[in-house]
């Protein structure tokens, strides 16, 4: 069998050599995180009782030493560097020694680049699935009490969303994460739609941007009773808590998604389209997609490959790896016979509204409209895109990011509030006020607000 992938230019099974040395790795983390412990024991011991001989032989210099070590364990500990999780690929000798070889676009790769790549274009998610309507079809007749619609016979969606496993690299983004969690629970509950959040990479060949295509096969395959599968990022903030995606105008169609029609068909733009938050459903077509779609995405010179194709092809992308967005993009370009006719770009309402252009007008917003319309005058979906609270990075400042969602959230935040008789004193503030009286007829005046509502959204 070894010989078998060695021939084929598969993965080569890790020595005992590589076994130890992953030994020796875990048991050198272990140690950073003693260290670690002990640094902040010592520096909670000197806060608390005041350990004069300590403070008199510790000064200035070695204080700031102690938070530069800390900080730089903690880099460590969140890193990705577990050999036996996000290691790269080990191949075996007789592939790296194999030569060069010239990628289509006339790129030439050598060595471990060259063996790689090869391993990376016989990638795919999972073993081919040819008959998916009809196992999923045979499996609702057995499992009658898991039904795919539920009341008013509304298909049953599954909302996905999540972040990476280790901290973030803010301390801050932990917090924001956490808020648009609770934002999205909250709608989820509003709605009857059931949420799943992940936090582990299912994939290490689709990382970053792609790691969303093998949880969105994985989640259609182990929920059958699912009709629906909708994507929202983690930067990505419902703001109209009443509006309701019409899912009976989506009869025949199996992907919704933002977008605009004449960039995607007519100028070919890499942002016709945005693979935030869109619904795939739960069938065959949606599976051979993401076939479709995954090769794209394994890292290193077949990710960079297809980036050159998709900067080459897609009107005003910038030259970089290939992204989850514009390879969708690509595909539905150059595939258009096979995928178009079951697409639906939707723009009617904002299930992708760019933060930007929205979160300083929410006052006027307030002033003018009401939740429930879902579209510019009350936006459906807030996506903060190149923020990114959670990274040590981003295409904006970290205080105006900060700050817009702290007034995107409280915004979504205060049409939950009213329905307890609260709401927050200001977009920018967490502090609550309260807006209705208690009362001896609470039925009464949740029979009242229930009336609104259905006024609001017909």
């Amino acid at each position: 069998m070894r010989q078998e992938a060695k021939r084929l230019g598969l993965p080569s099974t890790r020595s005992s050599h590589g076994s130890r040395r992953r030994k020796i790795q875990k048991t050198f983390n272990n140690v950073k995180i003693t260290i670690l412990c002990g640094l902040v024991t010592i520096v909670v011991l000197r806060g608390t009782i005041g350990l004069g001989n300590l403070a008199a032989v510790v000064d200035g210099e070695s204080n700031q030493k102690e938070v530069e070590d800390i900080e730089r364990i903690l880099r460590e500990i969140r890193s990705d560097s577990d050999p036996d999780e996000d290691g790269i690929p080990q191949f075996s000798e007789a592939v790296v020694a194999a030569g060069n070889i010239t990628t289509a676009d006339n790129v030439t790769l050598s060595g471990s680049d060259a063996a790689s790549y090869v391993f990376g274009k016989s990638y795919t998610l999972g073993p081919k699935i040819a008959n998916w309507d009809q196992q999923r079809e045979q499996w609702q007749i057995q499992n009658p009490g898991f039904p795919s619609q539920i009341a008013d016979g509304k298909p049953k969606i599954l909302l996905v969303t999540g972040s990476p496993p280790n901290p973030c690299d803010n301390p801050i983004g932990d917090h924001y994460l956490l808020k648009a969690t609770k934002n999205k629970i909250d709608y989820c509950r509003l709605h009857g739609i059931e949420i799943v959040y992940n936090m582990a990479h299912l994939d290490r060949e689709l990382a970053g941007y792609w790691a969303k295509l093998p949880l969105l096969r994985r989640l259609m395959l182990s929920h059958p009773e699912v009709e629906w599968i909708w994507w929202m990022d983690s930067d990505a903030l419902f703001t109209d808590m009443d509006f309701e995606i019409p899912m009976s105008k989506y009869t025949g169609y199996n992907l919704v998604i933002h977008g605009y029609p004449d960039l995607l068909f007519e100028q070919h733009s890499w942002i016709a389209l945005n693979t935030g938050s869109f619904l795939f459903r739960n069938c065959q077509w949606s599976l051979d997609l993401l076939d479709a779609w995954a090769p794209m995405g394994p890292k290193g010179p077949v990710r960079d490959e297809a980036g050159r194709l998709l900067t080459a092809n897609l009107k005003g992308r910038p030259a970089f790896e290939a992204d989850d967005q514009s390879a969708l993009i690509y595909l539905l370009l150059a595939q258009q016979d096979k995928w178009g006719n079951k697409v639906y770009v939707e723009n009617s309402y904002y299930l992708h509204g760019f933060w930007a252009g929205l979160v300083d007008k929410y006052e006027e917003m307030m002033e003018k409209h009401h939740p429930g319309l879902g579209d510019e005058r009350w936006p459906f979906v807030t996506h903060f895109v190149g923020c990114k609270p959670c990274g040590s990075y981003g295409d904006y400042p970290v205080e105006r990011c900060i700050s817009s969602m702290e007034r995107a959230f409280n915004f979504a935040d205060n049409q939950v509030l009213r329905i307890y008789g609260f709401a927050h004193r200001r977009l920018s503030s967490s502090k609550i006020r309260r807006i209705r009286n208690e009362t001896v007829t609470p039925l009464d005046i949740k029979k009242r607000i229930n009336v609104q509502d259905r006024i609001i959204s017909s």
